[in-house]
């Protein structure tokens, strides 16, 4: 027998090899999801620049073996993450994995298809319109945004994508009715609690970032997005000559979980002739249980309507569903048609060309994973799932409630808590930085790990429960290390004894 080829020779894809170094890979995985929590959620000393003293200057000359490259993974870049997928973490939103979200991930990458047309990939593009209509089913959406019903569905990377998708469609809409110097004289609305990512859309698709309008809301509408505010604005805008063309209702708003009235905004979309989006990015995932579906009451008023399944539906990164009333007012913003596609797609077929649904011609095959994860759990499980996370932020709510240092700065809105240090006396002006110490002193500790907001000028803690590994032990331990750092920090219950 001849002598091994040197490794530098080797198939790139060979079988026998892939098969072993994959396993190499899964095994260090499950290495790392169970350790995970023995690990600070945040790196405790981290520095800028830090990985480049590690790493050499240039890429190896000579390949290395997998099992040499795991072992710088666990050196120098495992201990410089922070691990979004530990149990304690409660920042930002969830960023869920799973164990069908990874299955779902090796075979979308392991198969490696690019289903930008029909033809391109023909499974790969139907089984995207088979789970974009069933997540339209299981979180409640009217007929309309199924493919059946005239709409349909795509699988985008982020919000953020689908609102300039969205938006260059609305944009689109209104220059034919109006000619293309329409633009400058169009208007996009949003709240004060909408993602920022409207606004950057806004100027991507060249709206002047003076058309772009931020209501006001407050605490006697729970945050949300107040219909007579809107008006008022939409009103005196027309009445300057300007265009009213896209607005935005938020479903689980970023900093406090807030909902925008969806029905009453379609009412003012449609009177004033505007696009209503409504983006559900991380509490969409919330609708596939009942007792929630209230917070989408109106959806059929709407144009887009758009949630992460990456979020807090168990399905890794990336995966945003895009669900359209009118799949022709975005292919004909988005279509092109170069000639390398031509004769490509299927002449006279009701097909899907998903490159007419994007901004990028080339897509990943993302409908793999969402359907292996709606296999393997099934709408029970994911049920389950979102209520288990619900009833964990009742407990922290409630027990939050209960401390007497302690207020819960809006009430609960699905798993999200937000709560702060009360002040401990009329006029106290060292609340804020309080309540910023206590943050930097959980953080610090790396036993969990929050985020903040400001509302009314108030510094709020934020606590999102949603880990696919948090269990109860876990918001648990949360409370009893801000109760110990409330103390570190100087928050002695004598100091509140006043405040009962």
């Amino acid at each position: 027998m001849g002598s091994a080829p040197p490794h530098d020779t080797l198939l790139p894809l060979d079988p026998e090899t892939f098969a072993a170094e994959s396993r190499s890979v899964i095994d260090f995985l499950g290495g790392y999801y169970r350790d995970v929590e023995s690990y600070p959620v945040r790196p405790p000393d981290a520095e800028p620049g830090r990985l480049r003293t590690l790493l050499p200057d240039a890429p190896p000359e000579h390949g290395d073996p997998v099992d040499v490259i795991l072992e710088d993974v666990r050196r120098h870049i495992v201990p410089g993450l922070t691990h979004w997928q530990s149990p304690n973490f409660f920042a930002y939103y969830p960023m869920n994995a799973s164990t069908a979200g990874f299955a779902g991930e090796m075979l979308s990458t392991g198969l490696n298809v690019v289903p930008f047309v029909w033809a391109a990939s023909p499974a790969a593009t139907e089984l995207e319109g088979v789970v974009v209509d069933w997540m339209c089913k299981l979180v409640g959406l009217p007929d309309r945004f199924l493919f059946s019903g005239g709409g349909g569905g795509v699988l985008h990377g982020s919000t953020c994508e689908a609102v300039v998708c969205t938006l260059a469609a609305a944009r689109d809409r209104a220059l034919s009715r109006l000619g293309h110097d329409a633009i400058l004289r169009m208007v996009v609305y949003a709240s004060d609690q909408s993602h920022s990512t409207f606004q950057k859309g806004a100027r991507i698709i060249g709206i002047p970032p003076s058309n772009f309008r931020v209501i006001p809301t407050s605490a006697a509408s729970g945050y949300g997005l107040a219909v007579d505010s809107l008006c008022s604005v939409v009103d005196a805008d027309v009445a300057s000559g300007l265009v009213p063309l896209y607005l935005c209702g938020t479903v689980g708003t970023t900093g406090l979980g807030a909902v925008d009235p969806v029905r009453q905004l379609g009412e003012v979309a449609r009177r004033y002739g505007m696009w209503l989006h409504v983006d559900a990015a991380y509490a969409g995932s919330s609708l596939i249980c009942p007792e929630f579906r209230d917070c989408i009451d109106g959806a059929e008023l709407a144009d887009s309507v758009s949630m992460n399944p990456h979020k807090w539906f168990l399905t890794n990164m990336d995966c945003c569903c895009l669900w359209v009333a009118s799949p022709a007012m975005l292919t004909s913003a988005l279509s092109s048609n170069p000639e390398y596609l031509n004769g490509v797609s299927q002449e006279g077929a009701e097909v899907v060309d998903y490159k007419d649904w994007q901004i990028a011609l080339s897509r990943p095959f993302r409908a793999m994973k969402l359907w292996v994860v709606l296999r393997r759990y099934g709408a029970a499980g994911m049920r389950a799932y979102i209520r288990r996370h619900v009833e964990m932020a009742e407990w922290f709510e409630r027990t939050v409630r209960a401390d007497r240092r302690f207020e819960v700065v809006v009430p609960r809105r699905f798993s999200l808590v937000t709560f702060r240090l009360r002040p401990r006396y009329e006029g106290d002006q060292e609340v804020d930085a309080l309540n910023r110490k206590l943050l930097v002193a959980v953080n610090a500790s790396g036993r969990a790990f929050m985020t903040h907001f400001v509302v009314d000028s108030k510094f709020v803690i934020r606590m999102a429960v949603g880990g696919a590994m948090t269990q109860m032990r876990h918001v648990r331990d949360a409370w009893e290390l801000v109760k110990e750092k409330a103390k570190e920090v100087g928050a002695l219950p004598s100091d509140f004894m006043d405040m009962q």
